[in-house]
């Protein structure tokens, strides 16, 4: 397999000003005059301003020409700028640690919320109130434990599962969701029809399917 000889060069920072200009920055940086290396530096950042040529009305385009040339150097370039040096910190940050959650939940099925909701519970005073609260979040957990295991629990085991969540924190009555029905629907497919024919509603009208004709070969004659 042939080698790509431009993988085996250095790393570019910003490509975009080619690989020249790359080395006449490595070059720079071997000059131990300092009057001569600051000379042939201006030389290079005339050389950069060229390629920018669309740049050369900007205000601030010798600023931005010298932060380039640091950052070509990789911050590395000793030389005498008009302009403040920038900080490598600035101009390329590290980004901070996201720490990842490490909230174990153990009802996954019912989600980290759901927790939460119980143990918040705990402190509303009006029992009133919490055992509305409470009716409303075991109606969700049995719909959402549908979503996850495609099953409806029974009343007892969401009971269960409230009062071993919340820790018997606040007292769960046993015909809490008593007549309550899962206010989950599922979703019907109208079936087509196996004679070719539109359903028909009871007005007579037809319902929009279409027609399932088999068109009959061309006989000739």
């Amino acid at each position: 397999m042939e080698k790509n000889y431009n993988a085996s060069r250095g790393k570019m920072n910003l490509p975009e000003y080619g690989r020249n200009i790359f080395k006449m920055v490595e070059f720079l940086q071997t000059i131990e005059d300092r009057d001569l290396r600051n000379q042939q530096a201006q030389v290079v950042i005339d050389v950069m301003g060229n390629i920018n040529n669309h740049l050369r009305d900007t205000d601030d385009l010798k600023h931005k020409l010298w932060d380039h040339l640091f950052i070509i150097s990789n911050f590395q370039l000793d030389v005498d700028s008009p302009y403040p040096k920038p900080d490598a910190d600035v101009i390329s940050p590290k980004p901070e640690w996201l720490s990842y959650p490490r909230h174990n939940v153990r009802y996954k099925h019912y989600g980290k919320y759901i927790e939460q909701m119980l143990l918040t519970l705990r402190e509303t005073d009006d029992e009133e109130d919490r055992q509305i609260l409470i009716r409303n979040i075991a109606k969700y957990m049995r719909n959402k434990s549908h979503e996850y295991n495609q099953e409806h629990p029974n009343n007892e085991v969401i009971i269960n599962d409230i009062r071993a969540i919340s820790e018997n924190a606040f007292p769960v009555e046993d015909d809490l969701l008593e007549g309550s029905k899962s206010e989950f629907r599922p979703q019907t497919v109208p079936m087509r029809p196996k004679n070719g024919k539109n359903l028909k509603n009871g007005n007579g009208k037809s319902n929009g399917m279409k027609q399932n004709v088999r068109k009959q070969p061309y006989k000739k004659y």
